[in-house]
């Protein structure tokens, strides 16, 4: 089943289980994903719609850093369990390890062994490869660390 099929569906469960953090959550990306399509005159694949999920759930991740700092308990806890039911649309996450390992051998085939001023070169390469697989604050982190 297409990814936005896998929506719709989901999405009417939740209204029949009364599930409104579900529902809310799942009706947010839906629009999201509609608003899309609607702007740039396009049907999105499951890559465009992944894409468009990750950046929902990176926006719930941003925001709860502020939320902690604000002492609201109860939006941390909405915003996770957003996050929660937003990952369950996404790929499986790359472990830090695996990362590295990819981080290493693109570095290898362009022949980059360290130097902070290689971070561009080794940046786009890296991204391109783990892309909607990983967190770029992630592979940020991990290139540094290689470069170092």
């Amino acid at each position: 089943m297409a990814l936005k099929e896998q929506l719709m569906a989901d999405f009417k469960d939740a209204m029949k289980a009364r599930d409104e953090i579900a529902k809310n959550t799942i009706s947010l990306a839906r629009a999201a994903v509609k608003q899309y399509e609607v702007d740039n005159r396009e049907e999105l694949d499951d890559a465009g719609i992944i894409a468009i999920l990750s950046k929902q759930v990176k926006m719930r991740k941003d925001a709860l850093a502020d939320f902690e700092k604000a002492g609201r308990t109860d939006l941390v806890d909405s915003y996770n369990a957003e996050i929660e039911i937003l990952n369950r649309y996404l790929p499986e996450q790359l472990s830090r390890e695996k990362v590295l390992e990819i981080v290493k051998e693109t570095a290898a085939s362009l022949g980059i062994e360290g130097g902070k001023q290689n971070m561009g070169k080794l940046m786009g390469p890296v991204m391109g490869k783990v892309k909607g697989l990983a967190d770029g604050t992630l592979v940020k982190d991990v290139v540094m660390e290689f470069l170092s």
